[in-house]
């Protein structure tokens, strides 16, 4: 990490999956995994599920191909310093930072990740809709256990891995900092997002989230989709099948998320997305992080 001039950051969350945001257009600050570590760590850094390096997409060498579609690039990483091809949480907020730092404004706007460009709206109200992508659910049964326990569990590819299992209690996830068990292990070679899933009321569930890398979270994006998409199908309302969009609440434990399949399989996220602080780094922290 460069330490030669003095680094902004910000914090900000949806539905209390929280960051640290780095604006870096130029990409000239090298962020290594433990720099990014030490950032995200709770009691010696600033603290968050992850960190948004916000880079204009020109600027980085995994999204120039993306830069005649989408200005700015958001260059994620869990807060173990690995890399993520996606957050839907994450490009919420990393919206709101934009139109915080007046390079958007409401509406519509475009953004690059590394699962691709995802459409943004900016509401009057605040909330932040993404254009997800479509889901893929790799064929073959999955199982994801806990302690004594084991579920079959739904695989949903969002862009990232998901196992949905359907559970009678939440308290069933036990306490999620290691990563629940799965088999075969061939489903998964990179590992897993794990989502435990109870009905709350019609087209209403609730989740918790072993998010790979990060281990429970209190919200996850990709993983509130993966788990409308498994209850449609679980559901019979599958919109490929029935012609008409399906809307589910989702309830994280951090708040409220609401996702809509479409007929052509795109879906979209919904929920908030707030910045909380902002300030400056202190450079010779981040000199000894560098060493």
């Amino acid at each position: 990490m460069s330490t030669r001039t003095r680094i902004a950051f910000l914090k900000g969350h949806g539905t209390e999956n929280d960051f640290v945001i780095v604006p870096d257009p130029d990409n000239v600050i090298d962020l290594s995994p433990a720099a990014v570590a030490a950032l995200c760590d709770r009691r010696a850094g600033i603290g968050g599920d992850g960190l948004l390096h916000v880079v204009r997409s020109a600027a980085h060498p995994e999204a120039k191909d993306m830069a005649a579609e989408a200005e700015w690039f958001m260059d994620y990483r869990n807060s173990d310093g690995s890399i993520a091809e996606m957050c839907g949480n994450g490009v919420r907020v990393f919206a709101r930072y934009l139109q915080h730092a007046g390079h958007t404004t409401e509406g519509d706007l475009a953004i690059a990740t590394r699962g691709g460009v995802k459409s943004v709206h900016i509401a009057k109200d605040g909330d932040v809709t993404v254009g997800m992508g479509k889901a893929r659910l790799p064929e073959g049964d999955v199982t994801v256990s806990v302690g004594e326990r084991s579920w079959p569990a739904r695989n949903v590819n969002m862009g990232n891995p998901h196992a949905v299992a359907f559970v009678d209690d939440l308290a069933h996830a036990g306490d999620l900092y290691s990563p629940p068990p799965f088999s075969p292990a061939s489903a998964y070679p990179d590992g897993v997002n794990v989502e435990f899933v109870v009905d709350r009321g019609p087209r209403h569930v609730a989740l918790r989230v072993h998010e790979r890398g990060s281990g429970e979270t209190r919200s996850c994006g990709t993983g509130a989709c993966a788990v409308a998409v498994a209850t449609a199908r679980r559901d019979g309302t599958d919109p490929a099948v029935t012609g008409a969009p399906v809307t589910y609440t989702v309830e994280v434990p951090g708040g409220t998320l609401v996702i809509t399949e479409r007929p052509d399989g795109e879906i979209e996220m919904t929920g908030p997305a707030v910045i909380v602080a902002e300030g400056e780094l202190d450079p010779e922290w981040l000199e000894t992080i560098a060493r």
